[in-house]
């Protein structure tokens, strides 16, 4: 849930991002080519410099943004979204850096949180990478995109892992977590914080990585790493705008 990467800040990147003029040129040139549309976007992020890891192509390729999307809308554009509600579906670049980022953190058997999990697009990701000996839980705090996206993934390749247990989403308020899988070895947060949520590092197992972006007005996407004795490693990744984590009321306020 949020828009355009204004810069990388973290000196971990070692592939520098092309300009976006750059990636909308290499945009166009896919979508005439008539070529698969998700594995076209998926190119076209690999071209610039944002998917790197094979396991994230594949993901990304199987995960149809389309269907995750509302109805009409261009599902392959390299933009966020409304999704009503005051809310957006990230841009596939924000969906993809995130999974780069906790690729080591979604291996099989592993468990992942997705707080904020709109249409349900990303947590489709995760349950396919830590797969059907893995829990991965999304939270979102508006009922009717927990059931849009319910029914959004009944119709992706994640369907199967929806239907045996293995991913599930839940109504409810993701400042709190979910205790019921914790802890977690990946957590993703799809809305900025003023401050990390306390349940967020109590939920994170140690070794395990947490992704969220975190500020006001001026947001960077934040990396936190819970090492062996439960302290914390703490990363500014890149500069982002995404919309507040705040309550259910505040959100359809628009507050």
């Amino acid at each position: 849930m949020v828009s355009l990467v204004n810069n990388i800040s973290s000196p971990s990147r070692n592939v520098i991002i092309m300009s976006a003029a750059f990636c909308v040129y290499l945009q166009r040139s896919w979508s005439r080519s008539g070529m698969d549309k998700s594995k076209g976007l998926v190119e076209q992020l690999q071209k610039c410099g944002v998917v790197r890891s094979k396991k994230v192509a594949e993901v990304l390729e199987s995960v149809d943004r389309a269907l995750f999307v509302p109805e009409g809308t261009p599902p392959y554009i390299d933009s966020p979204m409304s999704i009503g509600f005051n809310v957006t579906i990230s841009a596939p670049h924000m969906h993809a850096m995130c999974l780069e980022l906790l690729e080591n953190n979604l291996q099989p058997g592993m468990r992942a949180l997705d707080i904020g999990s709109g249409t349900g697009f990303l947590t489709a990701c995760f349950a396919l990478m830590v797969g059907s000996d893995g829990h991965a839980v999304g939270v979102e705090h508006i009922p009717e995109l927990v059931a849009r996206s319910i029914k959004n993934i009944e119709t992706s390749a994640a369907a199967p892992l929806l239907k045996e247990g293995s991913l599930k989403v839940h109504v409810g308020d993701g400042r709190l977590g979910w205790p019921e899988f914790a802890p977690y070895d990946a957590i993703h947060v799809g809305a900025a914080a003023p401050e990390i949520p306390p349940a967020l590092i109590e939920q994170l197992k140690p070794g395990g990585r947490l992704v969220i972006p975190v500020g006001n007005k001026f947001q960077d996407l934040q990396v936190i790493d819970k090492n062996s004795d439960g302290s914390l490693s703490v990363r500014s990744e890149t500069s982002v705008r995404y919309v507040p984590l705040t309550s259910r009321e505040s959100q359809l306020n628009g507050s």
